[in-house]
């Protein structure tokens, strides 16, 4: 069975998909060692580990690369951080072909339009139908019939008031799947009656990204799940845990010794290393 196609089924199950987003190969193994059963790429979390002050300044090439890296490191499927497809209609067969070639059973495309040092801008819904029913052929093209297609929407926090993002997300999200999106990713949602709601009127599988700072106490996985929600990402868990526990390990050294990295138990062991890294 192909990674697309695993995915697909994993999606369209009953049981809500929740995928970690890796920032690099070492991230995405410990996400499949820990049992999840599909990784999320995040160009987010890659310009952070590259120390890069804005996700533009991730280009398609390194986006590409730390992916490849990524789907090699994992036998789970692996979905890439597509963007806003890195340029226009016209480069969306190359983004497909050249995601394809490194083993990828999805992608995200995004309508946000990425700028440097600018309030984040979407483009007309059109724009993204058009983007998305290229992607869909470019994959048929390929004999991926079953690659996934997630057509994502920064309306809800970009579109007037909080009412109409809503409206607005709604309305592109049901465009998007007509487009032949697999599923649909609202942004920033950060309540419950807001995933409900979009639940409730998107004709689709739903994705929602939880875990963040204006929804983390906001809602649960549980909560997610027994509304429906299809999939669930979880954008920067993996950057934020590691950036925290690597600071709190070295200021530990400050004592001068290693006592306090024993006592807290900070240190993985040998074998944990062997083991991920398949070397026994």
């Amino acid at each position: 069975m192909t990674q697309d196609l695993i995915l697909k089924q994993l999606i369209e199950d009953k049981e809500t998909l929740v995928m970690p987003n890796a920032y690099d190969p070492i991230s995405a193994r410990i996400i499949e060692d820990l049992g999840f059963k599909a990784v999320q790429c995040s160009g987010y979390s890659f310009a952070i580990a590259s120390c890069k002050k804005e996700e533009i300044d991730i280009d398609f090439k390194e986006n590409l690369s730390i992916t490849h890296k990524i789907v090699d490191a994992v036998s789970i499927p692996v979905m890439a951080d597509g963007e806003d497809g890195f340029g226009g209609i016209d480069f969306i067969p190359t983004l497909i072909e050249e995601f394809l070639d490194i083993g990828v059973a999805g992608i995200n495309i995004e309508d946000q339009i990425l700028e440097k040092n600018t309030n984040r801008k979407i483009v007309e819904s059109s724009v993204l139908v058009e983007k998305i029913q290229v992607a869909k052929q470019s994959a048929l093209d390929h004999h991926h019939s079953h690659f996934i297609i997630n057509g994502r929407t920064d309306a809800l926090n970009t579109f007037g008031t909080r009412k109409e993002g809503l409206k607005e997300s709604i309305k592109r999200a049901n465009l998007y799947l007509e487009a032949g999106a697999d599923l649909v990713f609202i942004t920033a949602v950060s309540t419950l009656e807001e995933a409900k709601l979009l639940v409730r009127e998107i004709n689709g599988p739903l994705s929602i990204a939880a875990g963040l700072p204006y929804n983390i106490n906001n809602f649960s996985l549980n909560d997610l799940k027994e509304i429906g929600v299809a999939r669930i990402s979880l954008p920067t868990i993996a950057i934020q845990t590691i950036i925290k526990s690597l600071s709190h390990s070295f200021q530990a050294l400050n004592t001068g010794d290693f006592k306090s990295l024993m006592d807290q138990e900070m240190l993985c062991e040998s074998n944990d290393i062997q083991r991920l890294i398949g070397r026994f």
